[in-house]
């Protein structure tokens, strides 16, 4: 079968995909996307974390079939997906009436209204970091690498519902990325220093 949908701002086409197949294997092996990770293809380690529709997701879990004409976030246009939303004024602004959806995030309509560049959406290369990338960097919380793009989306999303994060809330929303490089200390401070940096910005 043949799927239509949006990847990071771009319409893209998949051919002769199969039933089984899954979103994590267009992405990576169909249209050169390599950041959303292959680790435990059972939807228990969030390496492959995406946002479909403005939700985060394991797309190791999503049939590729479902993603037909819907809008998908892969760590590579992170940068570019938070850019957008600043401008469009949903930064992570959802409890202070920043016109996010119902289930949180943006609204698909809205993240329709957003285009990448056409070399920001293949390798996230040539763009200024997000406000989440910048502080996984500042703050030291990559080892490995491999869990991070997976963090990275979840975080992200996190910070766009709620822009001022309990302790609790990071954990409860990272709960679903496992790391076995650092003990998530450096990760928990990485998204409180996205969200102070937030929290000054507006």
């Amino acid at each position: 079968m043949r799927v239509n949908f949006t990847v990071n701002g771009r319409q893209q086409e998949a051919d002769d995909v199969w039933e089984g197949e899954s979103l994590l294997y267009v992405l990576r092996e169909r249209l050169g996307l390599p950041g959303s990770k292959n680790a435990c293809e059972q939807g228990e380690c969030g390496s492959c974390t995406v946002r479909l529709d403005g939700v985060p997701v394991c797309s190791c879990l999503v049939a590729a079939g479902q993603v037909e004409g819907r809008d998908v976030v892969t760590v590579e246009g992170l940068a570019e997906f938070a850019k957008q939303r600043e401008e469009h004024g949903h930064g992570g602004a959802c409890g202070t009436g920043g016109g996010c959806g119902s289930k949180g995030g943006v609204t698909l309509d809205a993240a329709k209204q957003w285009q990448a560049k056409p070399a920001d959406s293949q390798t996230g290369e040539g763009v200024e970091l997000s406000n989440i990338q910048q502080a996984f960097i500042d703050a030291g919380a990559v080892q490995c690498g491999f869990c991070t793009p997976g963090l990275l989306v979840q975080a992200d999303a996190l910070l766009e519902e709620n822009s001022s994060p309990s302790d609790q809330d990071i954990r409860e929303a990272l709960s679903g990325n496992l790391c076995r490089c650092t003990g998530y200390e450096k990760i928990l401070d990485a998204v409180r220093l996205a969200a102070a940096r937030q929290g000054e910005a507006v």
